[in-house]
């Protein structure tokens, strides 16, 4: 059955990837990306092109998800366009790379507010949507260096990633929340990737910090690691390794029963993430029990 699906993140990498999956099997997709109508005018044009091109129903929205404002307006458009909402896909990130020593707490706030306020003012906006109708879906991307083998350097987006990727990360925002929403029949789940440096290279593509007094003294500390950390994430992974992967992925998730959508892990390179998350999985599932919460492990009627 075809469901309404909004997507923040969506202009580019895997959020672009899932939209036009997505789309392609038949769901009605929102592709959700800031600066709709400068930066990211190419990208809305070439969304367009692709929904004419393929027959599909793929649409753009621009969700400042930096505003509560800009959300809630995004997400009423789109329930006022569809006549519904069905699954929030949370993919929105800011990526930044250099020695952790060179950031500023301030350039840190900026990687949360994106990462992770922004998910709490999409949800504010969402939830109360999907609530509604005793019926949803919230899918998480997440990254495996939120639990997997971590490389140094780009520490501000993963600290970030480890405080917005619901149960990937058991962080308590995204973990309450799934909790919160389970007797309201809300599904929450996620898509864990792992690194794709071919189609998606944050450590080359990455902003790097604005403070550049510092840059001799990390030289000397960190001579040629960022070279290094840029090239290592990648040995792992196969040759053949294909971001689509990710995408395909999203969509068995979201045409999966509900209540039966249990996270997901894309990673060829196998960094130790999915083992790690097992055993968190395993722990909070035996705290609910001993605490007779553990119906709000999964959805149902209340």
């Amino acid at each position: 059955m075809s469901k309404v699906i909004v997507i923040t993140g969506a202009g580019s990498g895997f959020g672009a990837l899932a939209a036009r999956a997505l789309a392609r099997s038949g769901h009605i997709v929102c592709a959700a990306m800031r600066n709709t109508t400068t930066r990211n005018a190419g990208r809305v044009a070439e969304a367009a092109a692709y929904a004419a091109g393929h027959g599909v129903d793929l649409r753009t929205a621009e969700p400042d998800v930096l505003s509560r404002e800009s959300a809630d307006a995004a997400i009423s458009a789109a329930v006022t366009e569809a006549g519904r909402l069905d699954v929030l896909l949370h993919d929105a990130g800011h990526m930044v790379t250099g020695p952790t020593e060179m950031f500023t707490p301030e350039e840190l706030a900026a990687v949360h507010d994106t990462d992770v306020l922004g998910t709490q003012r999409v949800n504010r906006a969402a939830l109360p949507q999907l609530r509604s109708r005793r019926h949803g879906l919230v899918v998480w991307m997440g990254s495996t260096s939120t639990r997997g083998g971590t490389p140094p350097c780009p520490a501000p987006r993963f600290a970030a990633k480890s405080a917005s990727s619901a149960k990937s990360s058991m962080d308590a925002l995204a973990v309450s929340c799934a909790a919160e929403s389970a007797r309201f029949r809300i599904e929450t789940t996620s898509g864990v990737p792992g690194s794709f440096t071919s189609v998606i290279n944050h450590f080359v593509t990455g902003r790097r910090p604005a403070d550049r007094s510092m840059v001799p003294d990390c030289e000397e500390l960190c001579a040629g690691l960022m070279e290094q950390v840029s090239q290592r994430p990648a040995v792992p992974t196969p040759a053949d390794a294909d971001a689509a992967q990710v995408a395909d992925a999203i969509v068995r998730l979201v045409d999966a029963e509900h209540g039966k959508r249990p996270r997901v892990h894309i990673d060829p390179g196998d960094d130790g993430s999915e083992a790690v998350s097992a055993v968190a999985d395993r722990v909070r599932a035996d705290f609910h029990g001993r605490i007779v919460l553990d119906d709000l492990l999964t959805p149902h009627a209340a």
